[in-house]
């Protein structure tokens, strides 16, 4: 599997996803994307930063077919260095403790283009399995958001990949 449709790598009882999208826009509006929470709400769901590390990220994914506080996510970040890395502390009710990263490069002849580096570390082997799919889900709907056409719908994308990769 590439890492654009994302990889898992193991350590002991822990986990490591990693996604690797190539996106034709400048790193600035791709950082925006992720970062600014009117934006964010578009293609993850209601989220508030405080843009400073040690700031605090408050998400509440759309999507999940769950009740608001188990999709409830809240950390410190930890890193904030405009535009070109975001990593935050991932605290959720139905996952171990880790901690998500985005890294944005200038990539393509010009530099009007980025190469977007994604990883969740400290994931339970299980549950990285489980988040697999609904990571790329995201990311998908975060590549329809700067293209500015309709998201698709979380849970059937996610199905759609898991049953791609031969899961139920």
């Amino acid at each position: 599997m590439s890492e654009r449709e994302g990889r898992i790598t193991v350590d002991g009882d822990r986990a490591v996803l990693r996604f690797e999208r190539r996106l034709p826009y400048p790193v600035e509006i791709v950082w925006a994307a992720i970062t600014d929470p009117t934006q964010r709400r578009e293609w993850f769901g209601h989220t508030t930063i405080e843009p400073v590390e040690g700031g605090l990220i408050d998400m509440v994914a759309d999507g999940p077919p769950l009740p608001a506080e188990r999709k409830r996510m809240t950390g410190r970040i930890l890193v904030w260095d405009p535009p070109h890395v975001f990593e935050h502390e991932w605290k959720q009710p139905i996952v171990e403790d880790g901690t998500v990263r985005y890294e944005l490069v200038p990539d393509g002849p010009d530099g009007q283009a980025t190469l977007l580096r994604f990883s969740h570390r400290g994931l339970g082997v299980r549950n990285a399995g489980g988040f697999l799919g609904g990571t790329h889900a995201f990311l998908d709907r975060l590549e329809a958001h700067l293209a500015g056409e309709a998201l698709p719908d979380w849970t059937a994308r996610r199905l759609e990949i898991l049953n791609s990769e031969g899961k139920p």
